[in-house]
């Protein structure tokens, strides 16, 4: 019992040691000028440094690490080849712009059923994507140090510990220089309350961001306002993030006039609002989507 109760009292600690460099204050108020977009789902979307260097985003993630759970761990970057993604993520870093590593994604091979798994993706996390080094795990991207980590999470069950996952990262968040945060952040889809598996970790209070996706749900359509404005006002030390996708074939894209009259001002009366994600690259790369709406985040 005794040892139980100074578990507990340790969790709550890096909860709150974590918030203070993960979360920090939700004061911003009105447009931010953040975009953050989702890379790695075509191989004709283009390079990340492609990406990066088109001055529409200050934040990409790259998705997804799509195995892990069960000791096998798979990254799907759709065909884009690795060699030369290490140096992509330097520049990227170099000229501003965060690079993420999105966990999860559409398919069935992952799950943390335990909290040894959620310990163990961490391990694999940390030594093969951050400033860790361990014998037999390989570096996909070499000594590139990767800026944070996203749960896109489309399945799970009750016993899934992705808040064991999100205390560890709380952990070692300080990377090469003293405060360097380490990006924890969400991409679910619009509907409040999360479902368990992830409302247990972003009830830790260590997310920086939160990304709601108001695209590709057919309920989403009709009260995402509503969802939102749960979400924010549940989470206030966590910036929040309208997902929107530039495909305008998917269910759900709202045309860029509408995001200027109703999605900009709507989701900017949040004190905690933190700017546009888009899904995803290829289809921005399309569309152009992000050049028409960048101006209103």
């Amino acid at each position: 019992m005794e040892l139980a109760s100074r578990r507990a009292a340790s969790l709550l600690a890096v909860a709150a040691i974590a918030a203070v460099f993960l979360a920090g204050p939700a004061t911003a108020v009105g447009k931010t000028g953040q975009v953050t977009v989702f890379w790695g789902r075509n191989k004709d979307e283009g390079t990340l440094r492609e990406a990066c260097d088109s001055g529409l985003y200050t934040m990409v993630i790259m998705s997804f690490l799509n195995v892990y759970g069960h000791g096998k761990y798979n990254l799907d970057l759709s065909g884009h080849p690795i060699a030369g993604i290490g140096d992509d993520i330097k520049h990227c870093q170099f000229i501003g712009v965060p690079v993420s590593l999105s966990i999860g994604g559409f398919g069935n091979g992952y799950s943390l059923p335990s909290n040894r798994s959620a310990l163990e993706l961490f391990d694999y996390l940390w030594n093969a994507y951050f400033g860790g080094s361990k014998a037999g795990v390989y570096r996909p991207f070499g000594d590139a140090w990767l800026d944070g980590v996203d749960l896109f999470l489309e399945h799970g069950t009750p016993a899934d510990r992705y808040d064991v996952l999100a205390l560890e990262l709380a952990k070692h968040n300080i990377r090469g220089a003293p405060g360097k945060p380490l990006h924890l952040t969400a991409t679910p889809r619009c509907t409040f309350p999360p479902s368990s598996y992830l409302g247990r970790a972003v009830a830790t209070g260590i997310f920086e961001r939160i990304h709601i996706r108001i695209y590709d749900d057919d309920n989403c359509e009709a009260y995402w306002h509503l969802a939102w404005d749960k979400w924010t006002a549940a989470y206030p030390a966590t910036r929040f993030y309208v997902g929107m996708t530039a495909s305008e074939m998917t269910h759900g894209w709202v045309h860029p006039k509408n995001v200027y009259y109703d999605v900009a001002p709507s989701t900017q009366k949040a004190d905690n609002y933190g700017g546009f994600m888009i899904w995803d690259r290829y289809y921005d790369k399309l569309s152009n989507y992000t050049s028409m709406v960048k101006a209103y985040a």
